[in-house]
């Protein structure tokens, strides 16, 4: 009986030389009606019966095969159980099942060229609403309240430019504060990257997050023609919305933007352009799934509805929230599927994983690429790794009028891989989440690599979910091939 366990220490000792033995290699888990197993390295999915999902589970808590059939005989019948084994020990000898992610050559790459990809343009210090739940201070990042001027943008538009090596697709975001208050610079930065990009053989997309205050007719038809993506904030329902996005007299916004984000998705729909709605729930809706539903009933099928970011506040999420968290999900997940074959059909947007072209390793190991690739730029033109970190001294990077990065500050986000966080090194998910955002780990944790138990909690049962969602809506072929 000790065939098994020899067998799965030869190969993780040959290809798992970074973790312990079965740690993080496999993750049993069942959704609804299914017994799920994700082999890590691999990505693959495997859907099991009862006998091996049970196995599976034990493997994954580092039980040996002998202690394995122990626990499972009084539940299982002996040559069930055996039989099951050696289909498992055939699965690790195709190299199926426990196999080796390639992240050697992802962590030289990581190491290697400084390339700039994506620019956050923070065109607004400043916001017509005073959100209780604001990361950026109501808008001014605890810092002066400000317009970038037009000559910063066309700096940051160089900037990018010149130093994004041999990528061909670059993004820039106009964020704030509310963008919308600099609509003329967002539209200056429009043409100049226009009248640029040719001359560099390149090709910049570019995405606006707004509340939707300033939209009117003109600036609507304006970012839809312009932007490839836009992002609308709307809580969801109107008294949970009002009761944090109000306005500086303190009254809502929900009755105020509603009207003109329909008038915009309906745009965006009709040209089949992207855009979402981006919503927080915080302690005060933690029945945040009636919210998810409520966006969907006023016709928006693209739907985000994430965590608050908070510390010490009342409405922030706290770790006894979990379970309760845990049934919104399972709940937009049952909505999910009850709707996709109706006209009120959504995507929200943590579940959107696709296990079967899904991004290459080195993407899932770097996640957003803040402070390598992606960086913020303030009114003043001040770099920093991105907008979450704005006003943070310690994390200024540069400035583009000088068009130079701070090495020291580069090669401590060079790392922030997953394999640079020992709380990762072992989790079953560190392929899907990257190790979670380095802001929200800075800000709850006070240290880039160090993740909020939390928030990857949150993050791991979303991904189990995403994980089964795949499979509701994997072709025949696609099942074929990843199922066992």
């Amino acid at each position: 009986m000790l065939k098994c366990i020899t067998v799965l220490n030869k190969l993780i000792k040959k290809n798992y030389e970074r973790v312990s033995i079965l740690k993080g290699q496999i993750h049993a888990f069942k959704v609804f009606d299914k017994n799920l197993v994700l082999d890590v390295g691999s990505g693959s999915l495997f859907e099991v019966d009862n006998t091996a999902y049970e196995i599976l589970k034990l493997l994954e808590e580092g039980y040996s095969e002998e202690e394995t059939i122990s626990k499972l005989r009084r539940i299982f019948n002996l040559e069930e159980i055996k039989e099951t084994i050696e289909e498992i020990k055939q699965l690790i000898e195709k190299g199926l099942i426990f196999v080796k992610a390639d992240i050697d050559s992802a962590l030289e790459k990581i190491k290697g060229e400084n390339r700039v990809k994506a620019l956050c343009l923070n065109v607004a210090h400043d916001c017509n609403l005073r959100c209780r739940y604001c990361f950026a201070s109501k808008g001014d990042y605890n810092l002066k309240r400000n317009i970038m001027p037009r000559i910063v943008g066309e700096k940051a538009v160089d900037f990018i430019l010149k130093n994004s090596g041999n990528l061909k697709n670059l993004e820039i975001d106009f964020f704030g504060g509310e963008p919308l208050l600099a609509y003329d610079t967002v539209k200056h930065v429009v043409d100049y990257a226009r009248s640029q990009e040719k001359n560099y053989n390149k090709k910049i997309n570019f995405t606006i997050t707004t509340n939707a205050v300033l939209l009117n007719d003109e600036k609507i038809h304006y970012l839809h023609e312009n932007m490839d993506n836009i992002v609308m904030s709307l809580d969801g329902r109107k008294e949970i919305n009002d009761r944090m996005r109000v306005r500086l007299n303190d009254k809502g916004s929900y009755d105020e933007i509603l009207p003109k984000i329909k008038k915009m998705v309906e745009l965006r729909v009709r040209d089949k352009k992207s855009y979402y709605i981006r919503g927080t729930f915080t302690r005060y809706n933690l029945d945040f799934a009636e919210d998810v539903k409520h966006l969907s009933d006023l016709g928006f099928s693209e739907i985000s509805i994430e965590p608050v970011l908070a510390k010490g506040e009342d409405y922030e999420i706290r770790e006894e929230d979990l379970n309760i968290i845990y049934t919104q999900y399972e709940k937009i997940a049952e909505e999910y599927l009850l709707r996709k074959n109706t006209n009120k059909k959504f995507r929200f947007y943590h579940f959107n994983i696709d296990i079967y072209r899904g991004p290459c390793v080195y993407k899932r190991l770097i996640a957003c690429g803040a402070g390598r690739e992606y960086f913020a730029v303030t009114p003043e033109g001040d770099i920093y790794p991105c907008h979450q970190f704005v006003g943070l001294e310690e994390f200024k990077m540069g400035n583009v009028f000088d068009g130079k990065l701070d090495e020291k500050i580069m090669e401590k986000f060079k790392n922030t891989h997953v394999f640079a966080k020992k709380d990762c090194i072992e989790c079953w998910a560190k392929f899907f989440c990257s190790g979670g955002c380095s802001a929200n780990n800075y800000k709850r944790r006070d240290d880039l690599n160090t993740p909020d138990k939390v928030f990857c909690n949150m993050q791991k049962k979303r991904i189990e979910y995403a994980l089964y969602l795949n499979l509701q809506n994997a072709s025949e072929m696609e099942r074929k091939n990843i199922l066992c």
